[in-house]
């Protein structure tokens, strides 16, 4: 009976040790920092926002323009111009908030065009090596409260990562 209730708990420990779940964490932060398809994304999204800022800036110097000369020319309209000059100053400010809100969303639009496949190409790379480690679980350190210890694969799906982004510009 005691032979029987040994090899009942090694087997159950056994069976417990295979369940266990293997974990891995990774620095997704460093990986799109050394990937070169990220920094050209990011050097074209700081192109579009300069010329969209350049854009802005254009617009509210001809708005300060007309509003100096109108300021200046106030006292010398008759009723009628004077409307007619305050309404074409609110046309100019709506115009320029309206285009500054279309080009908030054309870079927010830019950036998801640009960020989904290189996210993707990440996601693709730690799934190789979690498969190839056969891991159950990759965490990201960067939005980790706490990790100590475990094994890190952020060199392995660097490489992994480089050979992926390489394949997709070739």
């Amino acid at each position: 009976m005691k032979k029987i209730i040994i090899l009942l708990l090694a087997i159950s420990s056994f069976g417990m040790y295979n369940a266990q779940s293997k974990i891995a964490h990774v620095n997704s932060q460093k990986l799109l920092d050394t990937l070169p398809s990220r920094k050209a994304a990011l050097k074209q999204l700081q192109d579009f926002e300069g010329a969209g800022m350049k854009e802005l800036q254009e617009m509210e110097a001809d708005l300060q323009k007309s509003y100096q000369k109108y300021m200046a020319d106030q006292a010398t309209l008759s009723p009628v111009m004077k409307q007619y000059e305050e309404e074409r100053l609110q046309k100019k400010q709506y115009a320029m908030q309206t285009r500054e809100q279309e080009l908030q969303q054309q870079m927010q639009t830019l950036s998801t065009d640009l960020n989904t496949p290189i996210l993707k190409r990440v996601q693709k790379a730690v799934d190789v090596v979690a498969e190839r480690k056969k891991l159950n679980y990759v965490i990201d350190e960067s939005v980790t409260l706490y990790f100590k210890g475990g094994v890190d694969l952020t060199s392995e799906v660097l490489i992994e990562l480089l050979k992926i982004d390489a394949e997709e510009f070739k």
